[in-house]
């Protein structure tokens, strides 16, 4: 059960990160990409979060989850503060650290949670719709563990064979093991990365609700999609100064020879390849082009930099992939 030391509010950015693009008093720049709406400043605190976004209902501490990923957040900030600070290379360790709450920032978002529970809802529907109405409760009692009445079923049916299939909503602890897993699994592919820290004096970079961006490589067909694994390259804005770049590792590894290629890749994860880039004209718009063009519902900056900000913005992708299985199909 909560006590009133429970924390309620959670964010899925995180407040230390989103200093790094705010005013001394915290207060930064949202703009909805809902053009319907109108821009404001607002406190860090208050942006970027959930009510309960990591409570666990049935553990004694509820807020357990939210303190440990706290922790990762204050141990990943100071890292980011040390790479705006120049200096390069990090430890290895640190580049792990780093490199998970950088996984982790991907998939740890409100559209990532409405996408699973999207994907399950259309298994069911074709689960269910394939099966027929005659097996449906044969369905129920296997998966769900009950025999139903004849009521019970046609419901069931019902709703399981609607369009977008029936509503469903994860737990958190679902939730939550979900994202755990899958940033452990996308973590080597931002560790075993070059990676380029892009200073800026002048210009300045945006950051979003999702600003882990992949850029797929130029020649590719967009059919194709891009994961963590292809990509080009991977961009995160560290502050509204300074860039992360995580370039495709595969042309500096030279030649076949096994142990060779075993030099370079060690060379990459101690951060002997890493290095600082001066910030120009086209690399702030590379950076924020892919900012934007990743988020889902909102842009985040300093109010001094909403110049940097497009005029024409995409709508909000309330969900990270089109989950419709057999959605033209009518059971």
């Amino acid at each position: 059960m909560a006590n009133n030391n429970t924390s309620t509010l959670h964010h899925y950015v995180p407040q230390g990160y989103l200093r790094g693009f705010a005013t001394d008093q915290n207060r930064v720049h949202v703009r909805p990409l809902d053009q319907s709406r109108k821009s404001f400043v607002s406190n860090t605190r208050n942006v970027a979060a959930q009510s309960h976004f990591h409570t666990l209902y049935d553990v004694f501490e509820p807020d357990g989850f939210e303190k440990n990923l706290s922790e990762l957040e204050g141990q990943s900030i100071r890292i980011i503060r040390r790479l705006t600070d120049g200096k390069l290379p990090i430890p290895k360790e640190d580049r792990h650290v780093l490199s998970f709450f950088i996984a982790l920032q991907s998939v740890r978002g409100p559209e990532t949670r409405r996408s699973i529970d999207q994907l399950h809802a259309q298994i069911v529907r074709a689960e269910v719709g394939m099966g027929g109405r005659e097996n449906v409760s044969k369905w129920v009692e296997k998966q769900l563990g009950f025999e139903p009445t004849d009521e019970q079923a046609e419901r069931i049916w019902e709703e399981a064979t609607q369009p977008g299939g029936p509503p469903i909503e994860l737990s958190n602890r679902e939730q939550l093991e979900f994202m755990v897993n899958a940033a452990q699994e996308i973590t080597p592919f931002i560790f075993l990365r070059p990676w380029s820290i892009v200073q800026f004096k002048r210009r300045a970079l945006l950051t979003s609700d999702s600003p882990v961006t992949l850029v797929p490589h130029k020649d590719q067909e967009r059919w194709l999609g891009v994961g963590f694994q292809t990509a080009w390259g991977i961009t995160f804005p560290l502050s509204r100064r300074y860039g992360l770049l995580m370039s495709d590792p595969i042309p500096m590894i030279e030649g076949f020879d096994e142990n060779l290629i075993h030099d370079q890749l060690q060379g990459i994860v101690e951060g002997e390849i890493d290095h600082i880039l001066a910030g120009s004209t086209k690399l702030e718009r590379f950076f924020n082009y892919n900012t934007v063009y990743n988020a889902r519902e909102y842009l985040y900056c300093h109010p001094e930099d909403k110049a940097f900000i497009p005029v024409d913005l995409p709508a909000p992708k309330l969900t990270n992939m089109n989950a419709d299985i057999f959605s033209d199909r009518h059971f």
